[in-house]
């Protein structure tokens, strides 16, 4: 069984990330999603997330795509992959938080996931930020 993870804040579901799955799920037989802790998204961005990780993971569960849910973890966000050694790690087309040595980071633990850059889906209405902006959705 092919194991594909991704990870996100997924602060408000919309068609960009139903898109999101719909590709990662492609790629394997079992989607595994990481929500980012409230703690770590205040870390990477600068500022809280709207909902709560429990909405958001909540939020995640209830898509039919994702086969299981999860938060990460604070402090070590590698840790999650360790525990979970996907075959493919599949990262949005903007994606750049903890991917910069993502692939020397697999090295030294030994996990051997191929890591697939996923496309874009209508980024110029669907990018989480405009969305925020705008006050709507995709």
């Amino acid at each position: 069984m092919k194991k594909v993870l991704v990870f996100g804040t997924f602060d408000g579901l919309h068609l960009g990330h139903v898109n999101f799955f719909e590709q990662a799920k492609k790629l394997g037989d079992r989607l595994i999603a990481v929500v980012a802790r409230d703690m770590t998204v205040n870390d990477v961005k600068g500022h809280f997330p709207k909902r709560s990780e429990l909405l958001r993971l909540k939020a995640v569960k209830q898509c039919k795509l994702v086969d299981e849910t999860m938060l990460g973890n604070i402090g070590d966000p590698y840790e999650v992959i360790k525990k979970i050694n996907p075959d493919i790690i599949a990262l949005g087309y903007d994606q750049r938080t903890f991917t910069n040595g993502l692939d020397s980071e697999l090295k030294k633990s030994g996990n051997v996931a191929q890591i697939v850059r996923l496309k874009p889906f209508k980024p110029e209405i669907c990018h989480s930020s405009i969305i925020k902006k705008a006050g709507g959705s995709c």
